[in-house]
């Protein structure tokens, strides 16, 4: 075994250690290598310190030396005790409620990073600019009641028909709105990587510096079920401002007169629009999309 391997080795090297001061004695009584029956001397000697070493060795291989055996494990009797004494251990109190606060603590500590970390995200795609955001809380924007164009899209569109309609809502002031976010509610980085991909005006462009549309895009389930939408993309002119909480907005605003679907251009939208009777509505934003 090899407990006992390394017990053998250990003996032989303690007799070699006991021979050697033995054998040093030797050699420096030993005669000059000059004088008559030196080297014949020498050798007689290291031949017999060589034969007892052999049978330092012998000796040992030849001794057993018992292996280290584990402890039995405990019986069923022991290990009963064992838990029973757990379960009867007493709670600290003052140690339990020093726990709980350290858990709160970490649970505040991990909130925070995780806002901080998501407005990273924001600005590194070029969705958010501090200082943007710190003037918009120093003073709220005022609120217009005229109508607004109102483009509600889907994430399932090609970026292409996305980036282009984002185009012309720059020129009309207009809204883009989404149902739903790609990836679920809860998941908000695919929503911002979709929003940066349609407002980034040169789509090879990477980063916080990239030129963005001053377009707004919003995730409102509301709207599509106040107009009926059930396909995309549908244009609707509401009154008021619907990038506002709806906390603020006007209970009493009604929604669009019409709303009008097809996959169109934007200009086409708005013609149809006019047509139907919403000519007063969409004046402005047709003589804003007219070729200059």
């Amino acid at each position: 075994m090899r407990s006992s391997r390394r017990s053998t080795i250990s003996r032989a090297l303690v007799a070699v250690a006991l021979l050697l001061p033995a054998t040093t004695a030797g050699a420096q009584n030993a005669p000059s290598p000059t004088a008559p029956g030196a080297k014949a001397r020498l050798q007689s000697e290291g031949d017999a310190a060589m034969e007892r070493v052999k049978q330092a060795l012998g000796k040992a291989r030849r001794t057993p030396v018992d292996s280290p055996g584990l402890p039995a494990a405990p019986d069923a009797t022991m290990q009963r005790r064992a838990f029973d004494g757990l379960a009867r251990r007493a709670i600290d109190p003052d140690m339990e409620k020093r726990a709980r606060s350290d858990i709160e603590a970490a649970r505040a500590a991990l909130a925070k990073e995780r806002s901080a970390a998501s407005a990273r995200i924001a600005q590194a795609l070029g969705l958010e600019a501090p200082e943007a955001a710190a003037l918009a809380a120093a003073a709220p924007v005022p609120v217009t009641r005229s109508r607004v164009p109102l483009l509600m899209v889907s994430s399932a569109m090609p970026i292409a028909t996305l980036r282009t309609y984002a185009a012309g809502l720059e020129r009309v002031r207009g809204v883009m709105v989404f149902r739903g976010m790609p990836g679920g509610m809860t998941r908000v980085a695919p929503m911002a990587k979709l929003s940066a991909e349609i407002l980034r005006i040169d789509p090879g462009c990477e980063g916080p510096a990239c030129a963005m549309r001053d377009v707004q895009i919003i995730v409102d389930p509301l709207v599509f079920r106040q107009h009926g939408v059930t396909r995309v993309p549908a244009l609707a002119m509401v009154p008021g401002d619907p990038v506002q909480p709806y906390c603020e907005r006007d209970d009493q605003s009604p929604p669009s007169a019409h709303a009008i679907f097809g996959d169109a251009a934007l200009s086409g939208l708005f013609e149809e629009f006019a047509r139907l009777g919403g000519k007063e509505d969409v004046r402005d934003a047709l003589a804003r999309l007219a070729p200059r």
